[in-house]
């Protein structure tokens, strides 16, 4: 087992972590066990975190910075241990949506990660590989705390129709996957529009992209294939799938024609069905 005070707070964001968590732990004159009753954790996970063999959650870490008075510490530090638990080949796109002031994305086959509600993400991930599962969706999930920051990205997602029938992770899953997507209606930030069957042959044809749009920086378009992800500024590419983006967008419904299609499929196909 690793010992605490072998840990090096340099050799990564989790380390620096639990290295942090004990030193303000023992500033307050607590035992783990004592921080734990008071978080409502128990002092086994308190050890854990320290030692670097747990991952602290956001939830975590928001009561610990209360009880321990860190100035927020703790929570500023979390974002940035869940980021260096993603695939290397996509941390980087996961700093591309914490910096970008406009993310716009289409999708064909799923909700986006930055939409994603906990029990979808849980089944998207644990298909075929469901080690490390718990972790896997707290890291997903983690992503999406850009939402809450005081200057949030506007996020534009046009999603396919065929999404909202590709049953993922049972009725259950899919009623609170639409649930949460309806649930940003009306918030000018986070935009859904869905692509009807009817529009035919469109733009988006050749696979699912997303443009990252920054204050100061190049546009970024990013595509993804199976265990890579493919970022580039080459504005040929830019200018072209800026284009796309603009015709999906006149082929999509409207907001509020998109949220209702969503709250029929929601009910129709995943509602509650009586014996």
């Amino acid at each position: 087992m690793a010992h605490i005070n072998a840990l090096d707070p340099g050799a990564s964001p989790l380390d620096y972590y639990g290295y942090e968590l004990r030193r303000c732990r023992e500033a307050a004159g607590l035992t783990q066990r004592q921080l734990g009753d008071i978080l409502n954790y128990t002092g086994s996970l308190v050890g854990q975190i320290e030692t670097a063999r747990k991952l602290p959650t956001p939830e975590f870490s928001e009561r610990a910075d209360v009880a321990l008075e860190t100035g927020g510490l703790l929570s500023r530090l979390v974002t940035l241990v869940m980021r260096s638990q993603l695939p290397a080949w996509f941390q980087h796109v996961a700093e591309l949506e914490a910096r970008a002031t406009e993310i716009c994305t289409f999708q064909m086959g799923m909700v986006h990660g930055l939409l994603q509600a906990e029990a979808y993400a849980r089944a998207t991930l644990g298909t075929i590989d469901e080690t490390n599962l718990d972790d896997r969706t707290a890291v997903r999930l983690a992503r999406q705390r850009i939402f809450e920051k005081e200057e949030p990205p506007v996020f534009w997602m046009i999603l396919s129709e065929a999404a909202l029938y590709q049953e993922i992770g049972g009725a259950e899953a899919m009623r609170g996957q639409l649930a949460h997507l309806l649930s940003s209606e009306g918030n000018p930030r986070i935009n859904v529009q869905i692509l009807p069957f009817a529009a035919g042959a469109h733009a988006g044809l050749t696979g699912s992209f997303t443009v990252f749009r920054f204050a100061g920086d190049p546009t970024i378009v990013y595509t993804e294939g199976y265990g890579s992800g493919h970022p580039t500024a080459n504005p040929d590419t830019v200018k072209d799938c800026s284009l796309r983006y603009d015709h999906l967008q006149a082929a999509a419904l409207s907001l509020r024609d998109s949220a209702e299609l969503i709250r029929r499929v929601m009910e129709d196909r995943y509602g509650e069905q009586l014996a």
